[in-house]
């Protein structure tokens, strides 16, 4: 298994369980948007983090999603933003709750 991460606000992923997927790329952004949802490996997390939501000033708590790779059904590729730069996660699909298999605070992920 290997362990994506994904951060977002705590009511995108609350309406998200009543669904029962979750289809928000990054800040402001949908799948539909952009294609994928982007991810990050946990030694990543900090720096989208900052750049994602660096002066996040939202009304909303920031969670990070601790999702399951084994437990989705759309693919998985790691891709550069541009060549030679460090590769991300991307999931080419919604992400299905149940392959979330932790939710946290950021800062307390």
């Amino acid at each position: 298994m290997t362990r994506l991460l994904h951060i977002t606000e705590r009511a995108l992923w609350d309406a998200a369980r009543k669904t029962g997927t979750y289809e928000m790329s990054t800040r402001g952004k949908t799948l539909g948007d952009v294609g994928f949802i982007h991810c990050s490996l946990p030694e990543q997390l900090p720096g989208v983090a900052a750049f994602v939501y660096g002066g996040y000033d939202g009304p909303d708590e920031l969670v990070v999603l601790g999702i399951d790779s084994e437990r989705l059904t759309a693919p998985v590729r790691f891709e550069a933003p541009r060549p030679g730069a460090e590769e991300f996660p991307h999931l080419y699909g919604p992400l299905p709750v149940d392959a979330v298999v932790d939710v946290s605070p950021w800062g307390a992920a």
